[in-house]
């Protein structure tokens, strides 16, 4: 491992989250309002982030199996410079009223974003298992930096002017240079992050002798001891905090009536949550086990999101916006170290494409229902059912996790069982 630049790679890629932390704030706060205003149709204002997330969710295993065949450069540099085109379709878009321009770009934005989510598997390559939570939590944290910059370039370009379609086109290309910059980021990442992961597994001999042929197919990877909870983990957290995040912009400026500039303090503190503790977030994922920290993240989401019923002002609205961010950053690191613990370089960014496949197409029909929801029936039941999403599957996760541990504590004795903890949760 001291043979590659790892520190190198990993302050890189976490620039290269920063930027795409910062462009991600504006399509959280503004792409509900973006699509309502170009279409003029409010009843389908989820629909917008819906076509985002769909289109990350059909991208992201196409985009994991790329990078287990060349690398995660690659694919990386190009979902970049997809997202650089995607915000320009919606500046264009929003400057002639054209849906015919904006769609394609929410569809690019999206595919951008599964992309960027997949730096997390270059993440986990440059790490040793017993370090890989932390590492990963490493290159997330550049998006602190995001949620800072977010705010500082983003909210004068809205400040004291009326809220129109022609009002967004300044954001939107901001946006573009934004990911622009993080393509050539990316780019100067030598050598792949999965040439290094291929390299300290094979000195460590942690590797299995069938992962060193080629991959496995993905449903032998999907019966895995471990893996279905923490997709489970993974899918709910994702969904149930990128609904209530995409609908967020459209509840404070149109239902609450705040200025639409004070939308993004309000996300930025929800990015801040995700990511400002990733670093003790990853050592506490390491040491407390994967299973209890998945738990205990889906409870912080689901608190977070049921108080969004009794609080309107920015600052009550903006802490349950961290919470909210907090809880998806605890279930998110535990379930993404769990995944990665189970599969092998050559399996893992195929393993991570498919559970934000299903993450994406979950979280789009959660936003779209909750458009209707918000619409129909205000943003209590918005709030309530997001929550009751979040909790669901909690008792599974610790259920399963307790007799999987037991069935390895019988089959394998007390020293398999402690070795297992780390894949097992404890």
């Amino acid at each position: 491992m001291n043979d590659f630049p790892v520190r190198r790679n990993t302050v890189l890629l976490a620039a290269a989250m920063a930027m795409q932390s910062a462009t991600f704030q504006l399509s959280a706060a503004m792409s509900s309002i973006t699509f309502v205003l170009v279409t003029g149709i409010s009843s389908l204002l989820g629909l917008g982030p819906a076509l985002t997330m769909v289109a990350a969710a059909l991208t992201a295993l196409p985009a994991g199996r790329l990078m287990d065949r060349i690398g995660r450069i690659p694919v990386l540099a190009g979902g970049f410079f997809a997202g650089a085109l995607g915000t320009a379709l919606m500046g264009l878009g929003a400057r002639n009223h054209s849906s015919l321009a904006a769609i394609p770009g929410f569809i690019l934005l999206g595919a951008a974003g599964a992309t960027g989510q997949l730096a997390r598997a270059a993440a986990g390559d440059m790490y040793p298992p017993e370090r890989r939570a932390r590492g990963i939590t490493y290159v997330l944290f550049g998006s602190v930096f995001g949620a800072i910059l977010g705010p500082l370039v983003f909210g004068p370009t809205l400040r004291g002017r009326e809220l129109s379609a022609e009002t967004l086109v300044l954001p939107w290309l901001v946006a573009t240079g934004l990911m622009l910059i993080a393509a050539v980021i990316v780019i100067n990442i030598r050598p792949d992050p999965k040439r290094i992961a291929e390299s300290i597994e094979a000195a460590r001999g942690i590797l299995p002798a069938a992962a060193l042929s080629p991959a496995v197919p993905l449903t032998e990877i999907l019966r895995r001891p471990g893996v279905a909870m923490a997709v489970i983990s993974g899918v709910a957290s994702f969904a149930t905090m990128a609904a209530v995040m995409n609908l967020t912009g459209y509840v404070v400026v149109q239902q609450h009536h705040h200025p639409q500039h004070l939308v993004f303090p309000i996300i930025g503190a929800h990015v801040l949550g995700m990511y400002m503790l990733m670093p003790a977030v990853g050592w506490i994922v390491d040491r407390a086990g994967r299973l209890r920290t998945m738990a205990s993240g889906l409870a912080v989401l689901a608190v977070s999101t049921a108080g969004l019923t009794w609080f309107e002002s920015v600052i009550p609205v903006a802490v349950l916006l961290f919470g909210l961010g907090l809880g998806w950053n605890f279930s998110f690191v535990a379930a993404t170290s769990q995944l990665a613990d189970l599969a092998a370089p050559t399996e893992r960014g195929k393993l991570l494409g498919f559970n934000d496949f299903i993450a994406g197409l979950s979280g789009a029909v959660l936003v779209v229902l909750g458009g209707f929801v918000l619409d129909d029936f205000g943003v209590a039941a918005l709030a309530l059912g997001a929550s009751t999403v979040a909790l669901a599957p909690i008792a599974f996760i610790l259920v399963s996790g307790r007799r999987m541990a037991f069935r390895n504590s019988r089959r394998t004795g007390s020293h398999s069982g402690n070795s297992g903890e780390s894949t097992s949760g404890r």
